[in-house]
């Protein structure tokens, strides 16, 4: 599943001004989200708020239907977040991500509805991606089936859908069209400078599999030349099997995997069983579907750092 890596083009950007890389102040769930002056966004989760926020700027009124430290996946949207996304300018959302925002939106009238994974490639992940098939994993995952719709974790991908949406924002409020064109060049630009951050990061490691609770990382895996291994299937609660212990402690031990990585929002009980047993440590690897005050930042690039920090940790980073 390599995927040809693709730079983000260049794009030359005079005088704009520094986008700041704050907390999003104005994506509270509880801020109004539409009727105000400003161009009414309603995002359906952070990477989607910070997208928004980013590339309006002071044009824009962001809500973001999942509120920090809530998982997106379990989302239930309310009948006041219906309310106020019928009274929004426009949405945008991940679509298969989080099927209650999907139903939400598709039931809408909306003018301006954006839907990410349309701006970008999905791919379908499995148990282990990455950059080479290794041969101690013989089994197959049953949750590969779909597509992987973990995009805002790779800085190209994230880049083509903040390109996207910043012409949907263009489209949407021509009044405004200049300054979300600017937004959207800057904000590309730093995505593009992160990328090189990763690349040359994780160019020369010692080892090139790391192993995580969540399968979040396979373009990630995929865009800098690594493997993840994945404990899909396993609820978060759940202890693994002795067997799937010892497979991954073989692999740990073939491939120089030191550390087990687990998220932020969900517990790390199976993270820590895993590595209790197999003699590995544990480190975070966040999937920034929120910030909360356990993230390692306080915004989308602070994170990713931290998490690039992370890999070149346990990877061996020469």
């Amino acid at each position: 599943m390599n995927v040809r890596r693709q730079r983000i083009s260049g794009i030359a950007v005079a005088a704009v001004t520094a986008l700041g890389l704050g907390t999003l102040s104005a994506c509270s769930g509880a801020s109004a989200a539409g009727n105000t002056e400003k161009f009414d966004v309603v995002a359906s989760f952070y990477p989607m708020a910070f997208l928004a926020q980013q590339i309006g700027g002071d044009h824009v009124n962001v809500t973001s239907l999942t509120e920090p430290g809530q998982e997106p996946h379990d989302l239930e949207i309310s009948a006041k977040q219906t309310a106020q996304l019928q009274e929004s300018d426009a949405v945008l959302y991940l679509k298969d991500l989080q099927p209650s925002v999907d139903d939400a939106v598709a039931q809408s009238e909306v003018k301006t509805k954006i839907d990410a994974a349309s701006l970008t490639t999905l791919e379908k992940h499995g148990n282990e991606v990455g950059g080479h098939a290794a041969e101690h994993d013989d089994h197959e995952d049953e949750e590969s089936s779909g597509l992987d719709p973990h995009i805002w974790l790779d800085p190209v991908r994230y880049a083509q859908v903040a390109e996207g949406v910043g012409k949907a924002f263009e489209k949407a409020d021509p009044d405004h069209a200049a300054d979300y064109r600017t937004n959207t060049a800057a904000l590309v630009k730093k995505l593009d400078a992160l990328d090189t951050e990763f690349e040359d990061g994780l160019a020369h490691t010692k080892s090139k599999v790391f192993l995580t609770t969540h399968a979040a990382f396979g373009y990630v895996a995929e865009r800098y030349g690594l493997t993840e291994e994945a404990i899909n299937g396993l609820d978060p609660e759940s202890e693994p099997s002795a067997a799937r212990v010892k497979e991954l402690e073989k692999m740990a031990k073939a491939d120089g995997v030191t550390t087990v990585f687990y998220e932020t929002l969900v517990s790390d009980k199976t993270a820590k069983t895993i590595a209790a047993d197999a003699g590995l440590k544990t480190d975070v690897l966040d999937p920034i579907e929120g910030i909360t005050d356990k993230s390692r930042g306080n915004n989308y690039f602070s994170v990713q750092r931290a998490n690039l920090k992370a890999l070149q940790t346990a990877l061996g980073a020469k």
